[in-house]
């Protein structure tokens, strides 16, 4: 058994049992990697994926439980690698982040910006997708962090530390009524057509909260994951938009007026994770830090430690978070 085997049928699943595909992401040959995964079969006397000639159908019963444990080896093996090189060279690496397009656009710029000035030889990759893909992608190794509001709770394997609150404006542009009202209520805001995020995304589900409290139907007319295109469509006159306030820029949308909204809805707290076992280099505690300057290494180290969420939770109680 060889590790060259066991990310091969790793990669061979994460590709939908695409071997073309995965010969491909990895510069390889697919009758190679045919071959690897039929030597490790013949070894292990079970087949990992059943055939139907000579295409693979489904992952075997048998093939689930190794390819778990072969996730998990692969894992040990780049922890190993990482150790060394943390001692060999502790300014060198690379750092895999998954986050939305709102943190992306608007939280990380200064952040990302002072990481690369400080560690020029670490190779840093930005992964954007949906929160529900970044925890899975945090969750199976996939990136070291992940940063997100949405969905992170549902991976008990993340180890996931709160960095900020933030919550939301209302946009519209300078001529709509809205502009002119002294102090927003959910009722008048209900009125108007809405422009928001996907559910799921940003936050989403307490603005869907707070109208559900009130026993309003607010009328969401359009919703996109990216709050430029919001914004976009508010200038259409297609609604009046919800966005993260830290998404409001006063000189580039000039056009808009932003009126906030923080009496309406409950504010949110963005969390950065990581998958519970992971070894820290150092310019990965820097990066969080930089993120988040309150969580601390030691900070850091103790909530890799909490054996749950609810002790997790009650080691941060006592901090109050920054506004973003």
């Amino acid at each position: 058994m060889k590790l060259q085997q066991l990310r091969y049928i790793c990669e061979v699943a994460k590709h939908d049992l695409n071997v073309s595909a995965t010969a491909q992401s990895l510069y390889t040959s697919q009758p190679g990697i045919s071959k690897q995964i039929r030597l490790l079969e013949d070894e292990l006397g079970v087949e990992v994926f059943a055939r139907s000639g000579k295409h693979l159908t489904r992952v075997t019963e048998a093939g689930q439980s190794i390819l778990d444990i072969a996730g998990d080896i692969l894992r040990k093996a780049e922890t190993i690698k990482q150790i060394a090189q943390e001692y060999s060279d502790e300014r060198k690496g690379s750092l895999a982040v998954a986050t939305t397009h709102t943190q992306a656009r608007y939280a990380l710029p200064e952040v990302i910006a002072g990481f690369i000035d400080k560690y020029p030889e670490v190779s840093l990759h930005m992964h954007q997708g949906t929160p529900m893909q970044i925890a899975e992608m945090a969750a199976d190794g996939t990136v070291d962090f992940a940063i997100a509001t949405e969905a992170m709770s549902h991976f008990s394997n993340l180890v996931m530390m709160p960095c900020f609150r933030w919550n939301r404006s209302v946009v519209v542009p300078k001529d709509h009524p809205l502009a002119q009202v002294s102090k927003l209520t959910l009722e008048e805001l209900a009125k108007h057509p809405i422009v928001t995020y996907v559910f799921g995304f940003t936050g989403r589900s307490k603005l869907d909260d707070a109208f559900n409290r009130q026993g309003l139907d607010p009328k969401v007319v359009f919703t996109a994951v990216d709050s430029d295109v919001i914004k976009t469509y508010v200038r259409l006159n297609l609604g009046v938009g919800i966005i993260a306030t830290m998404a409001f820029e006063p000189e580039l949308d000039r056009d808009l007026v932003a009126i906030d909204a923080s009496h309406l809805f409950e504010a949110s707290s963005t969390k950065i994770g990581f998958r519970r076992g992971t070894f820290l280099r150092g310019y990965m505690y820097d990066f969080i830090q930089g993120f988040a300057p309150h969580l601390t290494r030691e900070l850091i180290d103790q909530a890799a430690e909490c054996s749950n969420r609810a002790e997790r939770d009650k080691l941060f109680e006592g901090i109050e978070l920054p506004d973003h």
